[in-house]
């Protein structure tokens, strides 16, 4: 049977499902070093964690993982990409995969799928910043997952 999901109110959920979501929001800040730390700290049995650990998120957090794929014209200068991924990793976006194309009348076609689940601020003005760089011509995402 294939998988599927709900988006369900917080009220309306069992108390193990909230308690693995807090325990995991510890782990994830590092507020507790363990597992075992977290689930004590938040009232809840190691077994209903792992019972429940691979099957809830937060929607914030659901949304927040995922991936962007950006295509973008960029004279073709000394610097011009070393900018933009200094851009990106400024904004902690992790880069996936590069691709380039050969220059061609002074501009190179630029494909970058990064993970977009850490940046800092919205991805609408991550794009915004990458298009003020001085060489960048254009900036569109082609993608998401």
């Amino acid at each position: 049977m294939a998988e599927r999901y709900y988006v369900v109110r917080e009220d309306l959920l069992p108390e193990g499902i909230l308690k693995t979501e807090q325990a995991k929001e510890l782990l994830r800040r590092g507020e507790a070093a363990t597992i075992h730390e977290a689930a004590e700290k938040v009232g809840l049995s190691r077994s209903a964690y792992y019972k429940y650990k691979d099957g809830v998120y937060s929607l914030e957090q659901a949304s927040r993982e995922s991936i962007a794929t950006l295509a973008m014209d960029l004279e073709h200068r000394s610097g011009v990409l070393s900018k933009v991924l200094g851009m990106l990793a400024a904004s902690d976006g992790n880069v996936l995969t590069i691709s380039q194309s050969i220059p061609l009348q002074g501009m190179a076609n630029v494909v970058v799928s990064m993970d977009t689940s850490m940046i800092n601020g919205a991805l609408p003005e991550l794009l915004e910043n990458l298009r003020s760089l001085n060489g960048v011509k254009r900036v569109t995402v082609v993608g998401r997952s």
